[in-house]
């Protein structure tokens, strides 16, 4: 049987493996076929030559992850191990910074999609970056957001959503209309106090430089020299996504972010953000950018529940599709009886 040795050289094993090596063995887990035993700074690897030699590229792609970022989690792991894992690390000329945050932190687009999205956004007046939860749709516009912002390529910045999970019941929440409504923008706000200092924010809140309001607050409005984010469009009616998109100004960018399997709106209404990218699809100057599994940075958790649901959810439309199959088949062999 083919047998390889592997030196790792320029990074300290131990924190490149992980605690009791939980990095290796989630690494390990890729490779079954593969016998992988660890030695201080040496792998010996044995197996099918073809798998060592998918072994050994994977691994340069997890060393020059942690060179470059001298950080490596189970998630990063999963991206690198993907077929373009190898396009998710190119070389960092300070252009890939989309904004610096508090404290300096370096905040950029951490995936391949992510780059995508920020790509399009610099390529179309109008995105729509649709995916999962956890996938940095909302975190990485408003990054956008504040680097237009800072750069005065704009001259605020224009985030809303829909507050569908508080419907009707918005008069009996305790507080005046802000109060009532910040607890479903909190995400908003979460995603702009990573990226400008607290005292800083709040005046440019107050002066209008950073305007944070419901959907409902756009209606009659031109939104002109902005950046605008519409946060949650899932839960968006058609109705309401058509008076967004129309307050649309000369010089202004527009993201709107969504995640089709969150749809809170009440009976069988269709959402406007599902209902845009049909009609919109054949636009010329409107970008769209569609987040995958591979792209959540939340905790490794996040991704196995994402997984989890999908599979539960295609097996019940399989399911539904086979009982509408067998309905179809019973009425027609019905009519031929009669």
């Amino acid at each position: 049987m083919p047998e390889k040795r592997i030196e790792i050289t320029g990074v300290n094993p131990a924190e490149l493996f992980g605690v009791n090596n939980k990095n290796l063995k989630h690494i390990k887990s890729f490779f079954p076929k593969l016998m992988i035993n660890s030695r201080d700074n040496i792998l010996n690897v044995s197996g099918e030559e073809e798998l060592i030699d998918e072994f050994e590229r994977k691994l340069q792609l997890i060393l020059k992850h942690y060179h470059k970022f001298n950080a490596l989690t189970e998630n990063n792991i999963d991206n690198l191990m993907l077929a373009d894992g190898d396009r998710m690390i190119s070389t960092d000329d300070g252009s890939e910074t989309l904004v610096h945050g508090n404290g300096g932190a370096k905040i950029k687009a951490r995936t391949v999609n992510q780059k995508k999205l920020v790509q399009s956004v610099q390529d179309n007046d109008m995105v729509f970056a649709v995916g999962p939860a956890g996938t940095g749709k909302t975190y990485t516009a408003v990054a956008l957001a504040v680097r237009a912002l800072k750069a005065k390529e704009v001259k605020r910045i224009v985030l809303t959503r829909p507050a569908v999970e508080a419907g009707e019941n918005l008069g009996f929440l305790p507080g005046d209309l802000k109060e009532k409504l910040d607890p479903y923008l909190m995400p908003l706000y979460d995603a702009l106090r990573d990226m400008i200092p607290p005292e800083k924010l709040a005046d440019m809140i107050e002066f209008g430089i950073i305007e944070i309001a419901p959907l409902a607050f756009m209606r009659g409005r031109t939104l002109d020299k902005a950046f605008v984010i519409l946060d949650e469009a899932q839960n968006t009616t058609t109705m309401q996504m058509k008076m967004f998109l129309t307050r649309m100004g000369m010089t202004a960018k527009f993201v709107i972010t969504g995640d089709m399997s969150q749809v809170d709106l009440p009976g069988r209404q269709r959402s406007g953000l599902a209902y845009a990218l049909d009609v919109l699809k054949e636009v010329e100057g409107i970008g769209v950018v569609r987040l995958g599994q591979s792209d959540v940075i939340r905790h490794s958790l996040v991704k196995k529940i994402i997984e989890a649901f999908d599979k539960i959810e295609l097996e019940e439309k399989l399911a539904k599709a086979d009982r509408e199959t067998a309905a179809d088949t019973f009425k027609t062999r019905k009519k031929r009886n009669e």
